[in-house]
């Protein structure tokens, strides 16, 4: 019998972490059949991008909710960079609440809707109120359930295309994991295809975490400390927005967490910074960049004040030293969802459901959508 995360089947599921613990640990198979997903779709894209794309002051929103929202988060830099696309990211909470500052009636847009289960009640609005504002627009369904709103109303519309992730993709537990990096990686794969041996490198990265480097991880997240920082720059900031969540999702807020840029850490969210405190860091792998990260890294260290300070060094679990920081993004996110499962069971918790009073859903529940006459 297969174990995951080191952890035998029957103790995952005592302990109600069966799901979490198999759905990181699958990753890697799943990203490989991400990109050969998107390559088995290429022309059916290219015949449906190709025309909008090159429409005269085209927008693209990449949009979601939660972590959702952190895969446009984490692309968007990468795609604007090296194709010269005017992508934004806007969550599909901000186009709800307020599409009057996020939406131009008369610039063609393209929507790029991530969703895990695609019936979040603002990915469902925020389709709908595109399509009331916007004159000209198109929609990029990109999701894990076949059987989701955003899915099922996407075959009725001739402006929508609908790409639907591995079937794996589709968590079964509360937190998202293997849905968030597979939408990551097959936004790439559309919009800026990066070299099948860079993505192999990113694949074996994250393997090698998977195989050597838990007890390192496990042994991160049974120390004391009561909170937690990450810290990414560029599109690392978005992987340390997600890996703060995590911690936060699956230790049901027992556990602080933060996000920042090493360089804005500086400027006042240092003083978070006690005995108790973990530091990670996400190191970029541009050299430049990289630079202001060690600076930090060594300032934390010669403060002698956090508990921990931890760089993680994708290098030695084998990632290539070329691969743009977005994607290392993925094998760092794994080591940080691997953290937040440890710590939740540290806590007594239950990773597949952390909060089984439902405060918080693994579908958000309660959202009252408000209908809008115009749009100015």
């Amino acid at each position: 019998m297969t174990d995951y995360l080191s952890i035998s089947q029957d103790m995952l599921k005592q302990k109600k972490a069966f799901w979490t613990a198999r759905e990181i640990q699958q990753q890697p198979q799943v990203w490989a059949e991400t990109v050969a997903s998107v390559d088995a779709q290429r022309q059916a894209l290219a015949e449906f991008l190709n025309p909008i794309l090159a429409l005269d002051d085209l927008r693209i929103i990449f949009s979601g909710a939660g972590t959702s929202a952190y895969v446009g988060d984490a692309v968007v830099p990468y795609i604007r960079k090296t194709t010269g696309l005017r992508a934004i990211s806007i969550s599909t909470t901000d186009i709800v609440a307020t599409p009057q500052s996020t939406l131009n009636s008369d610039v063609p847009t393209l929507l790029v809707s991530f969703g895990r289960s695609g019936s979040s009640p603002e990915s469902v609005a925020a389709v709908e109120i595109t399509e009331k504002v916007v004159k000209r627009c198109f929609h990029l369904i990109v999701t894990c359930n076949p059987q989701g709103q955003l899915a099922i109303a996407s075959k009725e519309k001739s402006n929508a295309y609908t790409l639907l992730m591995p079937k794996q993709a589709l968590d079964q537990s509360f937190a998202m994991t293997s849905s968030f990096t597979s939408m990551l990686l097959a936004s790439l794969a559309v919009f800026s295809p990066v070299s099948s041996d860079v993505v192999d490198s990113v694949i074996r990265c994250a393997d090698n975490i998977l195989k050597k480097g838990v007890p390192e991880i496990q042994a991160l997240a049974n120390k004391q400390a009561d909170r937690i920082v990450f810290l990414g720059a560029g599109s690392l900031t978005a992987i340390a927005k997600e890996a703060a969540l995590k911690c936060l999702e699956l230790t049901a807020g027992k556990k602080t967490s933060y996000f920042e840029t090493p360089l804005g850490f500086r400027h006042g969210p240092k003083s978070l910074v006690n005995p108790l405190t973990s530091v990670l860091i996400f190191p970029s792998l541009n050299t430049y960049t990289r630079a202001y990260d060690d600076d930090l890294l060594a300032e934390l260290q010669a403060d002698g004040i956090a508990q921990t300070v931890v760089s993680v060094d994708l290098l030695k679990f084998g990632i290539d030293e070329s691969t743009p920081d977005v994607l290392a993004g993925l094998p760092y996110i794994v080591f940080a969802q691997i953290l937040s499962f440890f710590q939740s069971l540290k806590l007594g918790l239950s990773p597949d459901n952390p909060c089984p009073t439902g405060e918080v859903n693994r579908v958000v529940q309660g959202v009252k959508i408000h209908s809008i006459s115009e749009c100015a």
